[in-house]
């Protein structure tokens, strides 16, 4: 799966109505919610939209005939394998009726066009850990997680023997560095899984 990496916008004109396509990365509902609210332009006169976050799916044809345009939206979403998206897709009438299947084909496929061209970003899914142990081996904890791109350490606090340290890697590397814990340690660490967040 997929993310966008910033907020990108496609404009295009089919048979005189003016179609322009808001697309931005979005990491709950609510922040959806709100790109679509800020993103929706009063003198359009549609502003349809679909949004997906994990297994939200929601979608709006804001007055075109049902399914004639959220859902499009919502497919071209999932045909990028995005997640964690709203597309906002606002239309100016031009005076030519596009029927249903023009509707359909001009609401995807200028959301599709919008997601085509914005950069996109792979969603990592991370490992949480906790780790306390001694201050002889932080160092070599910190310096061992070089090796781990996308890592992060923070000193969680401390205890009568050492240091409690809360790290976060990639979920597919987590077994790899609980081992290089368990060597550089000898055994001594004590780690503990304490979550996942993607």
């Amino acid at each position: 799966m997929f993310t966008l990496v910033r907020t990108e916008r496609f404009e295009q004109e089919i048979k005189k109505s003016r179609f322009l396509a808001q697309a931005a990365p979005a990491d709950s509902e609510e922040e959806a919610r709100r790109f679509i609210a800020a993103s929706s332009i009063p003198d359009a006169g549609h502003n349809c939209w679909a949004l997906r976050v994990g297994d939200v799916y929601r979608f709006s044809d804001d007055g075109e005939p049902g399914g004639t345009a959220g859902r499009p939206i919502l497919q071209a979403i999932e045909g990028r394998d995005l997640d964690r998206v709203a597309v906002v897709v606002s239309r100016w009438f031009g005076g030519i009726l596009l029927g249903a299947g023009g509707l359909v084909r001009a609401y995807g496929g200028t959301a599709a066009s919008c997601l085509k061209a914005a950069e996109r970003e792979p969603i990592v899914a991370y490992a949480i850990l906790s780790i306390a142990c001694a201050f002889a081996d932080e160092a070599r904890i910190r310096s061992g997680l070089s090796a781990f791109s996308g890592t992060r350490a923070e000193t969680a606090g401390f205890t009568p023997d050492g240091v409690q340290l809360q790290v976060t890697l990639p979920r597919d590397r987590a077994d790899e560095f609980i081992r290089l814990v368990a060597d550089i340690s000898r055994g001594q660490a004590m780690v503990e899984r304490v979550g996942d967040r993607t």
